[in-house]
């Protein structure tokens, strides 16, 4: 009996050294972006292809849209201070999560970067940084909701619930001055955090 070869992909043809890997990756438009992003440059997705000798619509196909890219960009940020905070917080379990948020909060706003990026194009900032459609608000609410069920062992709300309340409050604040007109305020999420993470799960009265 006699068995046909799986049909070739490029996938295959890498693992099996049939084709050289590709010069460039979606993972170089990201360090490119991040660097532009992090020397105040606005993100072009035509000067990043032309930048890196691939196809406009390659880099496209890649990355999906702009707005996307940017929030790449800015989750990637999240990321290195969320694992910064944890690196240097003291304490363990519920004491240690408080001190991981405190100290990603503050980081948060004190980046350059992000500050830049929000007061430069505000409309922009707020699609890349608040809406579900962006990787930055699912990213940073699956952060924080790991943290939570590693660290509280009885938090007062569900973690996916208490990791997305957390995020909602932060952008709320962080990014006041462009939401609401009012100077953003980071004291009062830490403040509303902490009390949030504190707070003790309510008992259901017995019926």
């Amino acid at each position: 009996m006699t068995h046909g070869r799986p049909r070739a992909t490029p996938l295959s043809e890498l693992v099996d050294g049939a084709v050289p890997p590709p010069r460039t990756t979606p993972l170089d438009v990201l360090a490119l972006a991040r660097t532009k992003w992090l020397a105040g440059e606005r993100l072009d997705i035509g000067r990043l292809a032309n930048e890196l000798g691939v196809g406009r619509a390659t880099v496209f196909r890649w990355v999906g849209t702009r707005e996307n890219l940017y929030g790449e960009v800015c989750s990637a940020l999240f990321a290195k201070e969320l694992a910064r905070a944890r690196g240097a917080a003291r304490g363990t379990g519920l004491t240690r999560l408080v001190d991981i948020m405190e100290r990603l909060l503050r980081s948060l706003a004190a980046a350059g970067p992000l500050r830049r990026f929000v007061a430069e194009d505000p409309e922009l900032a707020l699609r890349v940084l608040t809406s579900r459609a962006s990787p930055v608000q699912v990213r940073c609410t699956v952060a924080i909701q790991e943290l939570v069920e590693e660290l509280v062992a009885t938090p007062a709300l569900p973690p996916a619930e208490l990791a997305y309340i957390v995020v909602r409050i932060t952008e709320s604040f962080l990014y006041r001055d462009v939401i609401t007109g009012d100077e953003a305020d980071i004291e009062a999420a830490i403040r509303a955090i902490r009390l949030l993470l504190v707070a003790k799960p309510l008992r259901r009265k017995r019926s």
